[in-house]
């Protein structure tokens, strides 16, 4: 959506919660030293799950040396003010002026109706932090001392004690600036004062003269601010096509101080490489060190576990540098490797680097390592011009299965790690396998990679570059490739990254002419595209990790699109790398309609949420599809017409008289249609990854967009802001199933494909049941032949023209009858039950309101729902209002009398609660 060198200023240090130990009571004795000799561990800081420790020796008969480090905290309590000093108020760091505006009662809440709009003022003022600390005198007579701020938000000047310290204009960078000899015994005076960033941008915009670039503004129907392309900032932050325009200013990640005498260690990195000839790993590890002077000693590199431990004499330069070291596996020791979920464990090492300086231990830290291989296959494909798009981990080719991630809130600050948690343990409960973090957000902090470490979901990383062009000034540029090199450090030691990509459709924009740009300039663009993504950002990615593939757009032709110059005439080729693919219009039950692409990386469609996610934010006289607030909220031009004519290719639209079951109907009718629509493309997807039909297929990938909400509002997300799973969401619990049937017509005969993930072969056979819309009893059942489906591949397993299928049924017609299949082995029913209609339900003969009933009770394991149906019911869609949870299905065609439904609540409730709270709402209830 839609020349290297060693960074010698500001470098990342992974820039989140920085949890400070105290002196820890631990005695080390150092090898081969006298008896006397001890070491104390002075400090230690946990910086986004490494342990980093720095020691100071004891000499038996001489005073305690100085404590090598010394790091104090300036998060929590700060002051805000704005430019004129008519709002002052107390501020959190972490945090940013609307959270604090909030907070302190100065405004409602932003998500509120249209106060999107109606606080525009915010971003237009300039707005200043500020906080006075006190520092000891072991603090300031250290060697050195770094004012160090892990994130800020956007363009700020920095003053300490009065005097100006240093400048920052990108939000995705460390900033350490020496303070040493500015620092007082008393109270010191720290300052951070914000310019507007849209007045910023709009400068910025006005400066570069030459030529313009586009786009100037977003589309109207966005309400938001222009230029956000000449500011490094979150993108989106100025608004989106799913998204308000919230343009954030504060210090978004920590600040503190940290001083030293010898050496302080900023990053610490480890990325594990296979040699294939030897058959040995190795495990690159890189310290980033800031060191007062030139520095010799030794490192030793261990991973106990696996009897692995390489010692080696090196030097540290005085000033910052990047200090590279190999620890090579012991090849008698067996290497348990990390798999995407869904293809096997995650295990990890603890690797521990030590450093001793004439002896004495003077830094240590403890980090995960995880050992796993990426390749992005590109490579001729049989029977197909064009080449394979394909990604391998540990030698095995996986489909990747899941979806696309924008930033979880407008204020970075509220996205807590139970919100994280949250919504990627919902990925993973739909048997997604990958995700892509969406190049017009942020870099997502520490925690999101470590949990995708641990649950096993792959990331595709975008650097943070959307649907525009960008300027290419010498300014620009460098604070990019600091951005970059940042990034990439900070990052690189995470499994679950699995790519690197430059920007999110930038090479599309270019190729097709988003933005009109006459044919004589249109080089200039071209040059000024390959100067940013490949001269500077792919060149900076090559040198920092040799271990993944990159790839400079999405969607590209990725090889081929090099080839071409690095804009391909078609970026959307489906012969080539990924695609982006949307269309409103055209029938989203018809397969036809849909690109037989080697990785779909985009496609989706929009639905609205519930209305109990909307209530909170808006008033009754909100609450109709055609009101004012309902127009404010879709920011996708013609979105909300789009989404009914969609669905009333195929529905009944919802036409009650009492105007709040009217709009409550019509948010659920977007939903089905939307997860009837990415249910069908995404089996289309999946059942394509083993053959070529007309020199096209192979499908490798499908990442519908998009997993989660940034507000509340309709968009094209399966998860509402809030954590809710929309009905697309319990639909890729199935359609995302490790074993899944598929069918589909083509000229009248019916397809049933089974589709594997798994890595062993199964003999697999169709069984399909006939039920008529007016009756609950199946007409009659068939079963195919066992047939051999390999592991990760789809086949054809059922084949049979519809007007046969239905005669040997007897009293069947299309309008009249539909199918449930399902596949199963000699053991049983394997993967879910699957439906395919032979009409569309609005002009189903028999379909009738099945006056469903409901019966909430409590056991052992938690709360159920036992449904009574009188009749065939699609969609049957439970909604317990206000109370957090989900449902262990959802959405559901109820083709028995009876069904029992799991809710798992995600805080206490009763059943007399849920009882009251309960709603079950079927297709035929809406109209």
């Amino acid at each position: 959506m839609t020349n290297q060198e060693v960074p010698s200023q500001q470098t990342q240090h992974n820039p989140d919660t920085v949890t400070l130990l105290k002196s820890v009571p631990v005695t080390y004795h150092v090898l081969n030293q006298p008896e006397a000799t001890t070491l104390r561990v002075n400090m230690c800081v946990y910086v986004s799950g490494v342990l980093l420790c720095l020691f100071s020796g004891v000499l038996s008969g001489l005073s305690s040396v100085k404590d090598q480090q010394h790091t104090v905290s300036l998060s929590g309590k700060w002051s805000l003010s704005n430019s004129n000093g008519s709002v002052s108020l107390p501020a959190e760091v972490p945090g940013c002026v609307h959270s604090a505006l909030q907070q302190q009662g100065y405004i409602q809440d932003p998500y509120f109706r249209f106060n999107d709009v109606s606080y525009r003022w915010i971003a237009l003022d300039n707005w200043t932090y500020s906080t006075t600390f006190n520092v000891s005198t072991q603090l300031r007579s250290k060697q050195k001392v770094l004012l160090v701020f892990d994130g800020v938000d956007t363009v700020a000047s920095i003053q300490l004690n009065g005097v100006s310290v240093g400048k920052t204009d990108n939000m995705f960078r460390r900033y350490d600036l020496s303070v040493r000899d500015l620092l007082t015994d008393g109270d010191n005076e720290l300052k951070v004062s914000f310019s507007s960033p849209v007045l910023y941008a709009s400068e910025r915009r006005k400066a570069h003269s030459a030529y313009r670039v586009p786009p100037e503004c977003p589309p109207d129907v966005q309400k938001g601010e222009c230029h956000v392309n000449f500011i490094r900032k979150e993108q989106s932050s100025f608004s989106w096509d799913w998204g308000p325009s919230f343009p954030t200013m504060g210090l978004w990640k920590g600040v503190r101080l940290e001083a030293f005498d010898v050496l302080q260690l900023i990053q610490v990195s480890s990325v594990p490489l296979y040699n294939l000839s030897v058959s040995q790993w190795r495990v690159q590890v890189q310290l980033l060190v800031d060191a007062v002077q030139t520095t010799n000693g030794q490192i030793t590199l261990s991973i106990p576990e696996l009897e692995s431990e390489q010692t080696v004499q090196t030097q540290f330069l005085s000033g910052k540098t990047k200090n590279s070291f190999t620890l090579h596996i012991n090849t008698s020791s067996q290497v348990k490797l990390w798999w995407p979920n869904g293809h096997g464990d995650q295990p990890f090492y603890q690797l521990t680097v030590r450093g001793f300086q004439d002896g004495f231990l003077v830094l240590s830290t403890e980090s995960k390592v995880y050992f796993r291989t990426v390749e992005l296959v590109q490579e001729p494909v049989v029977g197909s011009p064009g080449l394979s798009f394909y990604f391998r981990i540990n030698g095995k080719p996986i489909f990747l299965k899941g979806s696309n991630w924008i930033p979880a809130h407008s204020f970075q600050d509220q996205v807590s790690p139970a919100v994280l948690r949250n919504l990627l343990q919902s990925a993973v409960d739909a048997y997604m396998n990958a995700l892509r973090v969406w190049g017009g957000g942020v870099y997502e902090q520490d925690l999101f990679y470590s949990i995708c470490d641990e649950m096993g979901i792959m990331v595709w990383q975008d650097f943070m570059f959307a649907c525009a062009m960008y300027p290419t000034e010498d300014d620009f540029i460098q604070t990019v490739r600091e951005e970059v090199s940042q990034q990439v450090q900070r990052l690189k030691s995470h499994p679950s990254v699995i790519i690197w990509s430059g920007n999110n459709e930038n090479e599309a924009a270019l190729a097709t002419d988003w933005f009109s740009i006459p044919v004589s300039q249109r080089p200039l663009y071209r040059k000024d595209y390959v100067t940013l993504y490949v001269n500077n950002i792919r060149a900076i990615v090559r040198e920092e990790d040799e271990s993944r593939p990159f790839l400079v757009s999405s969607p590209t032709n990725g090889a081929e699109s090099e080839q071409e110059g690095w804009v391909a005439a078609n970026p959307y080729d489906p012969l080539y790398g990924d695609t982006h693919f949307y269309s409103y219009f055209l029938d989203c039950w018809d397969w036809r309609t849909f690109p037989r692409t080697r990785f779909a990386s985009e496609y989706g469609f929009q639905s609205w949420p519930s209305f109990s996610t909307l209530q909170p934010v808006s008033v009754k006289a909100d609450w109709s599809y055609n009101s004012s607030f309902s127009s404010h909220r879709q920011h996708h031009e013609n979105g909300n017409q789009q989404m009914l004519q969609q669905a009333a290719l195929h529905f009944n639209l919802p036409n009650a008289t009492e105007p709040l079951k009217r709009f409550t109907d019509t948010l659920y009718i977007t939903q089905v249609m939307q997860a009837q629509c990415v249910k069908t493309q995404t089996e289309f997807y999946r059942r394509s990854q083993s053959e070529i039909i007309e020199g096209k297929g192979r499908t490798m990938g499908a990442l519908y967009w998009q997993l989660n909400d940034i507000w509340q509002a309709p968009s094209w997300s399966s998860i509402e802001f809030g954590g809710k799973w929309k009905m697309l969401h319990y639909f890729a619990q199935n359609f995302f199933a490790a074993v899944l049937p598929v069918a589909f017509e083509d000229n009248d005969t019916l397809f049933i494909y089974a589709v594997s993930d798994l890595s062993h072969d199964l003999k697999l056979r169709a069984v399909v049941s006939v039920y008529s819309w007016a009756n609950l009893d199946p007409v009659c059942t068939l079963k195919s032949d066992l047939l051999l489906v390999p592991g990760g591949s789809a086949a054809a397993i059922f084949k049979q023209p519809v007007t046969a299928l239905l005669a040997g049924c007897g009293l069947c017609t299309r309008l009249t009858c539909l199918l449930t299949f399902h596949l199963e082995d000699s053991g049983g029913q394997q993967g879910p039950t699957n439906h395919h209609f032979l009409s569309s339900p609005k002009d189903a003969q028999g379909l009738q309101r099945p006056n469903i009933t409901a019966k909430v009770q409590q056991d052992a394991t938690g709360y159920t729902v036992t449904l009574h149906s009188a009749s065939v019911a699609p969609y049957v869609w439970l909604d317990v209002g206000n109370v957090p949870g989900r449902f262990s299905s959802n959405g559901f065609l109820m083709v028995s009398r009876n069904r029992t439904v799991g809710f798992e609540a995600w805080r206490s409730t009763s059943v007399a609660e849920l009882s009251r709270s309960l709603t079950v709402t079927s297709l035929a209830d809406v109209y």
